[in-house]
């Protein structure tokens, strides 16, 4: 019902160029209405807790019941944005004919896509790219096998060497206030072998003090999806696992990221001052009447995303008048949002 794909290459600002009608195209401009994209951009929290080996013994020799139990690993989304964008249908592309001698141009996107007439077209955002990044490492909690003694490492008591690795860690405490006190039997000779040394002291207390109470590391994920939505229903954009993150549509291994399209309003075509719908002028040049639509993100069944914004495939067309840009006295000019297709403003060139 829904396509999705999910950007993987490096993008670049879409490019735009000025059309006029000339002999080599037999004085005829040929533009495309767009159909409206949206890109997702997801981040999660990606975070893994490894649990010490004597987390036991925490509330024993710490005095303290706030530690990690098992090894554990969690994917938790913590923001959502969006942005919309057009892309040239092959389905709507018309031809603008025009006389000999007319100076009417039009500006389109590197697609086709009619951005303007008459006028320069503004550069179209570009649609920035999904860069995976390097896997988040597993914490070790073994560290504290560089700092412990000979009685530890031949004990096989684990509540033995929970005992032994207390007495290490209560050492070197003492030792890094008798340094901060100036009282320690040897004292540095200046303020950088002090710096040193009360480094070294923290990192192996950190280290013992981790044994006990388990290690937590996080990092933010962050996936661009890029989805062009065809008629109203749902769509896997992706799914999200505990495991691996952020994983293909089809791996039943994660939850459903799941977008849902609703239209909530038609567009209104444009009447006369009796309230009748107007005709569409002959030869009209036609851009996009996008209907308002409501989108709707969830995961594991909870929504984490709603917005409304407007959409082209989903609306109607209407046209312009192609006499307005022909007048050779005060021709006028167009501008066109590049996301709908939608008229954004007309005047008089030069206005």
């Amino acid at each position: 019902m829904l396509c999705a794909a999910m950007l993987t290459a490096t993008a670049s600002a879409q490019q735009t160029k000025v059309l006029t009608a000339d002999k080599h195209n037999e004085y005829g401009m040929v533009y495309s209405l767009p159909k409206t994209a949206v890109t997702y951009e997801v981040t999660a929290r990606h975070t893994v807790r490894a649990a010490g080996p004597y987390w036991q013994y925490a509330k024993k020799y710490l005095g303290t019941d706030d530690v990690i139990r098992e090894d554990a690993e969690t994917w938790e989304i913590v923001s959502v944005t969006a942005t919309s964008h057009g892309v040239a249908d092959p389905e709507k592309e018309y031809l603008m004919q025009l006389k000999p001698g007319a100076t009417t141009y039009i500006g389109v996107a590197a697609d086709g896509m009619l951005l303007s007439i008459n006028r320069e077209p503004a550069p179209v955002p570009p649609v920035t790219a999904y860069r995976p990044s390097a896997p988040l490492p597993k914490p070790d909690v073994r560290g504290y096998l560089q700092y412990v003694n000979e009685d530890f490492l031949s004990s096989q008591s684990s509540a033995k060497q929970a005992q032994l690795m207390q007495e290490s860690l209560l050492e070197v405490r003492d030792a890094k206030l008798a340094l901060t006190r100036g009282t320690a039997e040897t004292m540095p000779t200046d303020g950088k072998q002090l710096e040193l040394m009360l480094k070294s002291l923290s990192e192996q207390e950190k280290a013992l003090t981790e044994a006990f109470t388990g290690v937590e590391v996080s990092e933010t994920v962050t996936r661009k999806f890029t989805v062009t939505p065809e008629e109203e229903g749902s769509v896997i954009l992706a799914r999200v696992s505990d495991f691996a993150g952020f994983c293909e549509a089809d791996d039943l291994s994660g939850w459903p990221l799941t977008l849902n399209v609703e239209i909530t309003e038609e567009p209104q075509i444009p009447v006369n001052e009796k309230g009748e719908e107007k005709r569409l002028p002959k030869d009209a040049v036609v851009y996009s009447l996008p209907a308002t639509v409501t989108l709707t993100l969830t995961l594991k069944d909870d929504e984490i995303d709603r917005r409304t914004i407007q959409m082209a495939q989903f609306g109607a067309t209407f046209g312009l008048d192609p006499k307005l840009f022909t007048d050779k006295k005060a021709p006028s000019c167009a501008l066109f949002d590049p996301a709908t297709g939608a008229l954004r403003s007309l005047s008089e060139a030069g206005e």
